[in-house]
């Protein structure tokens, strides 16, 4: 049920008005659950039920780490759930690729080997709530939390249509609180609600799905094409990605909002970002957060040591260590590690390099300046965009290939859409990215009289309809 979609539209009306018609918060949270439970049933009944058990699982761990005082029994406990849920995400997502991967090492070994292909359909949206539920037993056992009691709480916390697919990931202490405190209408919050939707639309549907008509051929077959195509496929991909998987956290929050619940913050545009750390900051900001606080940190993160020499080895390694697995996450192929690789590799150059101008004053004092600052956000989107080629080419030989064309001129046949649209996107994203920058949007916004604010609103619902393609695309992020 794609939130792009006009099922999506009627599912949504009618929990709306079902939800500030009703009086009762407990059968508020009901109608939620209820309603949480039948958008995923929508797609696939039997995997809504697994994440009901799972969760029920969860539930009752936490209530037991809670009450019991022995720290060996409470550890189990969390090696339990932290085993359950890693289980089930890696039988579904990796299971068939770390079964290929073993046949493929044995082919090159020069043994015969036919591994067994099991029949398992990915649950949408499993990563997102695998982490969801990580990060409530662990900060139940580290006591961060209380263990929530009651269950219709605890299941929505984790099945909350808006967030469920495609996230952000969501705390457990920042919207199990929300799920207790009393619900009322709210005019402003209504329309911030229908803000964020209609961003989100536009920017799935006007400038994503249109961007992967300049992407997609490209990617399928990179070595027919010229350099010149090559570099505008990179880019439509780059704001592909990020318009498709933005504009679902926008619909997201917006939905969210319109129900009395707020959402993590997710992207703070990313591309203006001044170095690959910033990036990270502003890029998936509820998965880099939740990479530094159960992965980075616990093994050991930046700490100090007496030697500086083995600091930095050691907070090398755990960057390398977290940002692969954070490419892991994202899908079961070589080619999602691969892009976790070169984004360690990237945080890695950038604090040595950060150490080398800190140095050196004149160096440090000329980044700062504008030409230095455009200079590094420039570099900043130039390895992001090598980043996504890797992430989105199916294997390493055709990233490869469309590496090399990046750096080598070749000709080749051009796109076969007018190159306008594409520059017209990419100046209509340049000048929000402006805008949203200066501050100039927040000023001013609030000024605009409720008239004129309608009629942009109503410009960009139009817009989005009449620049639809002919065959809309579902969210890139499902797959994860």
């Amino acid at each position: 049920m794609l939130f792009c979609s006009e099922r999506f539209l009627v599912f949504f009306t009618i929990i709306f008005i079902s939800y500030w018609v009703l009086p009762w918060p407990r059968i508020r949270v009901g109608l939620l659950l209820g309603a949480s439970f039948y958008f995923y049933a929508s797609w696939n009944k039997w995997l809504a039920g697994i994440i009901c058990v799972s969760t029920a699982m969860d539930y009752f761990i936490a209530c037991g780490m809670e009450r019991l005082s022995a720290a060996r029994w409470r550890r189990f406990l969390l090696l339990l759930s932290l085993f359950a849920n890693l289980g089930l995400l890696v039988y579904f997502k990796y299971a068939n690729f770390f079964l290929r991967s073993i046949e493929e090492a044995l082919h090159a070994a020069g043994e015969s080997a036919s591994l067994p292909v099991l029949q398992v359909i990915l649950p949408i949206g499993i990563s997102f709530y695998t982490f969801e539920a990580i990060n409530y037993t662990v900060d139940v056992y580290c006591r961060r939390i209380p263990a929530e009691r009651n269950i219709l709480h605890f299941m929505l916390f984790i099945t909350f249509f808006p967030h469920l697919v495609a996230g952000p990931i969501v705390r457990a202490r920042d919207f199990l609180p929300q799920v207790r405190r009393p619900k009322r209408w709210d005019w402003l919050r209504m329309q911030v609600g229908v803000q964020y939707l209609i961003m989100g639309l536009f920017k799935k549907i006007a400038i994503a799905d249109r961007m992967a008509l300049f992407a997609d051929p490209v990617f399928a077959n990179p070595h027919a094409y010229s350099t010149a195509a090559i570099w505008v496929g990179v880019i439509a991909y780059a704001l592909q990605i990020y318009c498709d998987f933005s504009g679902y956290t926008d619909m997201a929050l917006g939905a969210a909002h319109m129900l009395g619940y707020k959402l993590a913050q997710n992207f703070n545009m990313p591309y203006l970002s001044r170095n690959i750390a910033e990036f990270w900051h502003r890029w998936h900001i509820s998965l880099s957060t939740w990479l530094r606080d159960y992965l980075f940190i616990p093994l050991g993160g930046s700490r100090g040591l007496d030697c500086p020499r083995c600091q930095r080895a050691r907070t090398n390694r755990n960057l390398m260590i977290t940002m692969t697995l954070g490419g892991l996450w994202h899908g079961a192929n070589w080619t999602f590690v691969g892009w976790g690789v070169l984004h360690g590799f990237f945080l890695i150059t950038h604090r040595s390099f950060r150490e080398f101008a800190d140095r050196r004053p004149r160096l440090d004092g000329w980044l700062q300046t504008i030409p230095g600052t455009v200079c590094r956000t420039a570099v900043t989107f130039l390895c992001v965009c090598v980043g996504w080629v890797v992430f989105r080419s199916s294997s390493f030989a055709s990233a490869g290939a469309m590496l090399g064309r990046l750096v080598i001129p070749h000709a080749g046949i051009s796109l076969p859409l007018p190159a306008i649209g594409f520059w017209y996107t990419v100046a209509c994203v340049a000048i929000c990215h402006l805008f949203g920058q200066t501050g100039w949007w927040p000023r001013w916004a609030p000024r605009m009289p409720a008239p004129v604010m309608g009629f942009g609103y109503a410009t960009v619902i139009i817009l989005t309809m009449l620049l639809a393609p002919d065959s809309g695309k579902a969210f890139i992020y499902f797959q994860f």
